[in-house]
């Protein structure tokens, strides 16, 4: 399991979620209170938007906080929209090319979970991903095959209902040749407009998923932790649902249901 945090809004210092709160995602790498280890310290990354369409991308296979290179780049990279992550391997090596968030065009991705029995499954999950896509795959992890899998099935034209099916297609695999529980998952995506997160697990036993509103700053913040020791000011994403953030505000929708929630914060 990981631990990841992601910022929509006025442009602000990486550090103001990597590393400056008390809770801060470096703090999380060391101590999370909401994940099953507690220690995630199986690499890091970090994607941002700035002045071109495709993402800034920074990722190491060091523990966070032990690698001064990220607390520079935090402290002097600003951003309205970025991504980041801290990994706790589960079954994969820990490699770069494993570490979140992955990064195809102008797409950011990065996900906290898992899927059940994927050693065992892994070669249908890669069939999965297009011919044109396949040289993206770079790693091994179900993350970036979810990832690639939606970018196949239309994630520029319909964004929601292609990351849906994706989601979809590889917990029937887990059904079909993997273990229980066969898909838990909170996840984060974004073309440099918009954010979109995900909480979702086929046992509605989700991995957990806040999010903060800070008007001064005009954006919101996603977390799998709040970022400070309480939980104040902070509102938990319902279980199976999908949510999407730009400058108009936040829509909550039921997963695969075609906006059952349909509420806007």
């Amino acid at each position: 399991m990981c631990r990841w945090a992601a910022w929509i809004g006025a442009p602000i210092f990486l550090d103001e979620v990597i590393s400056r709160p008390d809770h801060s995602l470096i703090a999380q790498s060391q101590q999370a209170d909401e994940c099953k280890t507690a220690t995630n310290a199986d690499g890091f990354g970090v994607a941002w938007y700035d002045h071109r369409v495709e993402p800034g991308l920074y990722r190491d296979v060091y523990p966070a906080w032990s690698d001064p290179n990220l607390a520079a780049v935090a402290r002097q990279v600003k951003s309205g929209l970025f991504l980041a992550h801290v990994r706790a391997a589960t079954g994969t090596a820990i490699s770069r090319n494993n570490c979140h968030p992955f990064a195809v065009g102008k797409w950011s991705f990065m996900h906290n979970g898992q899927v059940g029995g994927f050693d065992g499954l892994r070669k249908d999950a890669d069939m999965a991903v297009p011919d044109a896509l396949y040289s993206e795959r770079k790693g091994a992890t179900d993350s970036e095959a979810i990832f690639l899998t939606a970018l196949g099935l239309g994630l520029d034209q319909r964004p929601a209902g292609a990351m849906e099916e994706a989601i979809m297609q590889m917990q029937r695999l887990s059904e079909q040749k993997g273990t229980t529980p066969h898909l838990r998952a909170s996840l984060a995506y974004s073309d440099g407009t918009r954010l979109y997160a995900v909480r979702y697990a086929s046992d509605r036993r989700a991995p957990s998923l806040y999010y903060r509103h800070f008007e001064e700053l005009g954006g919101y913040m996603v977390v799998s932790e709040p970022l400070e020791g309480s939980a104040g000011g902070w509102t938990e994403i319902e279980q199976n649902s999908h949510c999407c953030l730009s400058g108009g505000g936040l829509v909550q929708q039921g997963f695969l249901a075609g906006g059952a929630l349909g509420r806007a914060a």
